[in-house]
């Protein structure tokens, strides 16, 4: 790991009036950058890398609902987390993903300092571009902490966006579906 964020964590600490030497905060530093740098991997990682191959040939041309993945991200505004969970579904076109590799799709991009709303389009894009499906619907629900703990201090607020692609955005019985699937 490069020690250029470990010495940051240790600057902001410091600059804020905390003593290093300080028994609970020696450690700090480093353990920061080591949580800074898990919850930024999806920089680190491909898209072919995640879906590793897990594409298969399928009959299936049924909407394919993976609902209640957990969510977590960083706010690139405020560098404060958001938490939530994704709702993501496609229409297959001869082929099926992997069950596990929708999640890790969202992880790819939740890992990744955001905006709730770009997250949800990187989700459905790459769905689309992966799968091949006739069409991709994401649905994201999350609570923001720059919007809890700091600015308005709104405890019970969730901001929900969606995308929707092919199908999922020209059909409206297929967009109805989906919504009823997961309970929107």
């Amino acid at each position: 790991m490069d020690n250029t964020v470990e010495k940051s964590y240790a600057e902001i600490i410091s600059a804020i009036g905390e003593d290093l030497t300080r028994d609970g905060l020696q450690d700090t530093p480093k353990r920061a950058a080591k949580a800074f740098q898990f919850l930024t991997s999806g920089y680190q990682r491909k898209v072919d890398d995640v879906v590793n191959g897990a594409l298969f040939e399928s009959d299936c041309n049924e909407m394919v609902v993976v609902s209640d993945i957990e969510l977590y991200s960083m706010c690139e505004h405020h560098l404060l987390p958001f938490i939530g969970r994704a709702h993501v579904a496609y229409i297959p076109n001869g082929k099926v993903l992997g069950l596990s590799k929708v999640a890790r799709i969202v992880d790819l991009y939740a890992r990744r300092l955001q905006i709730q709303e770009g997250l949800t389009t990187q989700i459905a894009n790459t769905m689309m571009e992966v799968t091949g499906a006739e069409g991709v619907g994401v649905i994201i629900e999350a609570k923001h902490m720059c919007m809890m703990m700091r600015g308005v201090e709104k405890q019970n607020s969730v901001m929900r966006t969606s995308a929707m692609l092919g199908v999922f955005k020209d059909n409206h019985a297929t967009r109805k579906e989906f919504l009823a699937l997961v309970g929107k």
